[in-house]
């Protein structure tokens, strides 16, 4: 089917529209979103989606529509990987919880702004040369190899190339100035962390499209449902972020699912490429019978294998362990470093969330629990300063004294 202009043009407003109501209305004043307002606007972005995907299913078709929701699935999948990537990015640059809305949003619209390009590069390359099915089908096998290596949050480091350049052309204020970008320190104008830190979002950005644009053109070429289903996985990403946050160290399997699932996209973009094969070095330049997985098998694959994913993670005792382990290591840190966050009620908010991890972790099996007291002898000293130092608080408040700074 093919999309007349105008359809385009009305799309891409819809979109920009959204991004706006977004930037003026949720994110302008620094606040730190309650589980009900995430709630409600992650399913009103879920619901848009859905909404949408139903219009090109109505207007274009069966096949239309399904390819629109398998790469929807697909893209919001990825989407929900790279949410944990940033949460180590806005924890090792102390981003106070108020201003992360701010930095996701960024996040989100250079995401989509670079994804596009990528789209239209693709499908330029679809189009001129088959071997490009050849070179996405191959992008998708190594990186569902890599996903299978062990990692944690040390690999995914925040100093990436865009920050090392920032670092280098600009001076840099060692605290946030609020959600500015820049501060004046002695009279010169610096930038400040925040910058940094989109710097850093952005960079990982244009990393994560390397594998996620591949991955949707194995599910379909049309270029109308390639964008519209990687923006609308895109658009709410911050506020799923702030609902699942507490969830995604809990989906230890989801590397697991998602290294399946684009394996299964790199063969599927392979057979494609022999199937229209005009490479000479491969069978004479003649296509290749070879069996093509249609769409509709593509999206009963990625739906099965994701709902195996999320349901091993979310009930397996390994995945609860760690949760509670890496939420008390964060929760810790924030509570300790008075620059992370200088709220006084979210930081005794936070100590409240810390001994709560604690009482998971104390209600885990003694297997677990002997493991966090063996190789986990950072996470136990974090704890216990973080105990004492609220003690010390509470008996200053009860004395009338300020709090040590």
């Amino acid at each position: 089917m093919t999309v007349s202009p105008a359809v385009w043009t009305v799309t891409v407003i819809v979109i920009i529209g959204l991004l706006a109501f977004d930037y003026f209305f949720h994110v302008r004043t620094a606040h730190t979103p309650t589980l009900r307002e995430s709630a409600i606007w992650s399913a009103a972005y879920v619901g848009a989606a859905v909404l949408f995907g139903i219009v090109v299913w109505w207007l274009g078709g069966s096949a239309m529509g399904t390819e629109y929701f398998a790469g929807y699935i697909t893209e919001k999948a990825l989407s929900v990987d790279n949410l944990f990537v940033f949460l180590i990015i806005m924890t090792s640059f102390r981003v106070p919880r108020a201003d992360q809305q701010k930095v996701l949003l960024f996040g989100v619209t250079f995401a989509i702004v670079a994804r596009t390009g990528f789209i239209f590069l693709g499908a330029t390359l679809i189009n001129r040369f088959a071997w490009a099915f050849y070179l996405f089908g191959i992008i998708l096998l190594m990186t569902a190899g890599n996903m299978l290596r062990p990692e944690g949050e040390d690999s995914h480091s925040a100093d990436n190339i865009m920050i090392r350049i920032a670092r280098k052309l600009f001076k840099t204020s060692p605290d946030y100035d609020g959600d500015k970008l820049f501060t004046v320190i002695d009279g010169k104008r610096v930038m400040t962390p925040m910058l940094l830190v989109m710097a850093a979002i952005g960079g990982t950005d244009l990393l994560f499209a390397i594998d996620s644009i591949p991955a949707i053109f194995g599910l379909t070429q049309n270029v109308f449902i390639v964008f519209t289903a990687t923006t609308f996985s895109l658009l709410g990403l911050r506020q799923l972020f702030f609902l699942i946050e507490g969830l995604l160290d809990r989906l230890i399997y989801l590397s697991y699912g998602l290294s399946a699932i684009l394996a299964f996209i790199g063969v599927k973009l392979i057979l494609h490429a022999l199937h229209e094969n005009n490479v000479l070095f491969i069978n004479d330049g003649e296509p290749v019978p070879v069996i093509e997985v249609s769409t509709a098998v593509s999206l009963v694959v990625i739906v099965g294998v994701l709902t195996v994913t999320v349901l091993a993670s979310l009930l397996s005792p390994a995945g609860k362990a760690q949760t509670a382990v890496t939420n008390a290591r964060r929760g810790a840190i924030r509570y300790l470093d008075l620059s992370y966050e200088e709220d006084q009620q979210l930081r005794e908010e936070a100590y409240e969330a810390l001994c709560e991890d604690e009482r998971v972790i104390r209600a885990l099996p003694e297997k677990y629990r002997a493991r966090i007291r063996e190789g986990e002898t950072e996470l136990i000293e974090l704890l216990n300063r973080a105990h004492v130092i609220h003690a010390d608080r509470v008996a200053r408040r009860e004395a009338g004294l300020p709090y040590r700074m």
